[in-house]
């Protein structure tokens, strides 16, 4: 298949997957387990349909919007990618560059490859910032500073991994594991793509994780601070270090990974400011529910006291109408952004971006909806999903 022009978030992947070595794309293409969650992200969005109408005045549509106090082109945010730095060349540069062109968030994993003072570098405008827990508290705090410092007043923090999900793909392809042999296969794999070895693996060092550079003791490459990361992710958080971070940041706090109403009550309790209700893309506990099925029960137990978001498979600007007809008040991407740049760079991300707009766009248009506070589940079609074609005559 010729991918010369690249046009829909499958192709991207279609091109990511031909640029990185097997392991990288496993890494961000799988889910945990048999992957049964993460074909639910994309499989319960596609199953709702919208409700098409003619004859309104669409002249002028405006897809902008308020996401956490900013003003945004479309209610869409870059979710945060770790390592997103070894699928592209300093990848989160990058993408941070194009999100402030696009004028929409971009938001910077505490394991990316760049570092906060890179990525504030990259642009001119604040971006998010977001947080795992670190058991030396210590680090999260100097973390915390150094964001606040670089400008960044949004800090996403995620709350649904305590423990790395089981990724089959991860372990096959010798990512998660240690030895001679996993040694022997990644680099089969490696030498598999030698575009990817110039432009990323000598172009790009170093290929550590920026933000943590300074705390991981005797680290030389990237496989030590994966462990010490691994290592430290502390497990016993509960909602009183919540509580310990709110009294901490000053700017807006967004809790990403709930996926319960009574989570969703609790993230309002220790003064959160927002929610992502997400699954972690699949990639986590694999069974749970997809996150467009729970959202509208989230929405309407907290929407009023909280902003409520939502990713996990969204790939279209259609999609991305949809979340916002059932309350969401903005999506992150993931797989999405990560696939473009690793596939077609920069100019793919941007690409693929002005792609989800137009289809924002063009939904909002084939629905008679001419602003984002217009999109609502009226524009939904509920009508029965049977078709009968009638007896043959």
């Amino acid at each position: 298949m010729s991918l010369r022009f690249p046009s829909s978030p499958d192709d991207y992947r279609e091109c990511a997957r031909r640029r990185l070595p097997r392991f990288l794309f496993d890494y961000l293409d799988g889910g945990a387990g048999t992957e049964v969650t993460l074909g639910a992200n994309s499989r319960d969005l596609a199953a709702i349909r919208l409700r098409q109408r003619v004859l309104v005045d669409v002249e002028n549509i405006d897809t902008g919007t308020q996401l956490a106090g900013e003003s945004c082109s479309m209610p869409v945010a870059l979710a945060p990618v770790g390592m997103a730095g070894i699928v592209a060349r300093r990848g989160e540069a990058q993408a941070a560059r194009v999100a402030e062109s696009a004028r929409v968030p971009f938001t910077l994993s505490t394991v990316g490859i760049c570092s906060l003072e890179e990525v504030h570098a990259a642009r001119s405008t604040p971006f998010w910032f977001q947080l795992y827990m670190i058991r030396d508290r210590a680090v999260v705090s100097a973390l915390l500073e150094r964001a606040w410092a670089v400008g960044c007043r949004t800090l996403v923090f995620t709350v649904d991994l305590p423990r790395v999900g089981m990724r089959h793909r991860d372990v096959r392809n010798g990512m998660d594991t240690a030895g001679t042999r996993a040694s022997i296969l990644r680099a089969a794999q490696v030498l598999a793509r030698p575009g990817w070895i110039w432009n990323v693996a000598m172009r790009g060092k170093p290929l550590q994780i920026g933000c943590l550079a300074g705390q991981v003791p005797g680290a030389r490459d990237l496989g030590s601070f994966k462990r010490w990361v691994d290592a430290q992710f502390d497990a016993s958080v509960t909602w009183q270090d919540i509580a310990w971070l709110r009294a901490r940041w000053q700017g807006r706090l967004m809790l990403k990974g709930i996926l319960d109403i009574e989570d969703a009550r609790q993230a309002v309790h220790v003064g959160a400011d927002g929610i992502v209700v997400s699954n972690h893309g699949g990639r986590q506990l694999d069974g749970v529910r997809s996150t467009i099925s729970v959202l509208p029960e989230i929405v309407q137990g907290v929407g009023k006291q909280l902003e409520v978001w939502m990713d996990g498979g969204i790939r279209s600007g259609t999609d991305v109408f949809k979340a916002i007809a059932l309350g969401a008040r903005g999506v992150m991407i993931g797989r999405t952004w990560a696939w473009a740049l690793a596939g077609n760079g920069s100019k793919g991300l941007e690409n693929c971006l002005a792609s989800l707009q137009r289809e924002l766009r063009l939904a909002m248009v084939l629905t008679g909806a001419r602003t984002i506070a217009d999109i609502d589940s009226s524009r939904l079609d509920t009508g029965p999903t049977n078709v009968s074609c009638g007896d043959a005559r």
